[in-house]
């Protein structure tokens, strides 16, 4: 089958950064599902792996951790698709990815794609859904069933504007919780207020002035999407006492003890930590599930903001180039059809 992937940590703009190469067909087993891919997108992590993860093996690594496609087989031990099903799904980091004719894949880490969406809107979706889903309602430890509580608590995003940022917005507003987030254009801020964000604050500014000038001394959470390390300062001086933060970015030599009169805790958000670890899998089958459910009942909407057709090294380097200017919003997305 053909694939695209890298074999040395290249700069985007090198034609050999990523190339097209002919892969063993995949069959499958146990409980990995064959899908045939139809639509990918490109994540923050696909671009830091091409740059600075080792290959290993004789044959080029292949990225990609969002993909739609339809399941052509099904391993002996699956029970939750069967062949023809249209699905959605994120990966797994230690597998090769999405950006190929075909793809095995741990049926629970998948669910039906959205029935609303084409398969480029889908596409942009399940990375970043079972991000902002895991951060806020697993490691902050929201009710997102307890609008009547949420209307009173407040929740800063750093840098909302981005993909998971983008899901991380509509989710907090489903929630019910009073959505402040950070964006620094006009074309951004506008992005998130659209979205459902009450309050937007500038992070090129200080954020603490920002977000006490909008009247909040503290805020109850804060979920970091930007830059940890840089923004711990910020973060312990806003999160209220007893709040809690989340991160899905590093955050070398933080000091923790800055948390500890606020009694404030700390917790990382790591999408792939449930499938290198094979635990609790079957939850991200099921936050997906819920997600397509939102989509569909029109109370969430895809983040899909730039598309690119076909699967192609040509467009996944475009794709890349354009996640590493920093500048994006919401997603970009690469379909074999026209979205």
């Amino acid at each position: 089958m053909k694939a695209i992937g890298y074999t040395d940590n290249l700069a985007i703009d090198n034609p050999l950064s990523l190339t097209e190469f002919k892969a063993p067909d995949p069959q499958a087993s146990g409980h990995d599902l064959l899908v045939a891919v139809s639509a990918v997108s490109v994540n923050p992590v696909d671009t830091l792996q091409r740059q600075f993860a080792a290959q290993k093996g004789n044959l080029p690594r292949v990225l990609g951790y969002d993909g739609v496609g339809i399941v052509q087989a099904v391993g002996d031990d699956v029970t939750l698709f069967k062949p023809g099903d249209r699905v959605y799904y994120a990966g797994d980091i230690t597998r090769p990815g999405s950006n190929a004719a075909a793809e095995l894949i741990d049926e629970r880490l998948v669910a039906l794609a959205p029935k609303s969406l084409t398969d480029a809107q889908a596409a942009a979706l399940p990375l970043t859904s079972l991000t902002a889903w895991e951060a806020l309602f697993e490691v902050l430890g929201i009710d997102p069933t307890d609008r009547a509580s949420n209307q009173h608590r407040s929740i800063l995003l750093i840098n909302g504007a981005g993909g998971a940022g983008s899901m991380a917005v509509q989710l907090a507003h489903w929630a019910g919780l009073h959505v402040i987030a950070s964006a620094s254009r006009p074309e951004t801020i506008a992005w998130v207020e659209k979205l459902g964000a009450d309050e937007v604050v500038n992070h090129r500014h200080d954020l603490v002035t920002e977000v006490r000038g909008h009247g909040h001394q503290y805020v109850d959470y804060i979920f970091d999407l930007h830059d940890a390390g840089r923004n711990w300062a910020t973060m312990a001086e806003l999160i209220a006492p007893g709040g809690r933060i989340v991160s899905i970015t590093h955050a070398p030599g933080v000091d923790v003890d800055a948390l500890k009169e606020k009694r404030a805790s700390f917790g990382w958000e790591y999408m792939f930590s449930k499938a290198i670890y094979q635990t609790d899998m079957l939850s991200q089958h099921v936050i997906l599930q819920q997600v397509a459910s939102l989509i569909d009942a029109g109370q969430l909407r895809t983040t899909a903001t730039q598309f690119l057709s076909p699967i192609t090294a040509v467009n996944l380097r475009q794709a890349h180039a354009l996640v590493e200017s920093g500048r994006m919003i919401g997603k970009v997305v690469i379909a074999n059809q026209e979205a």
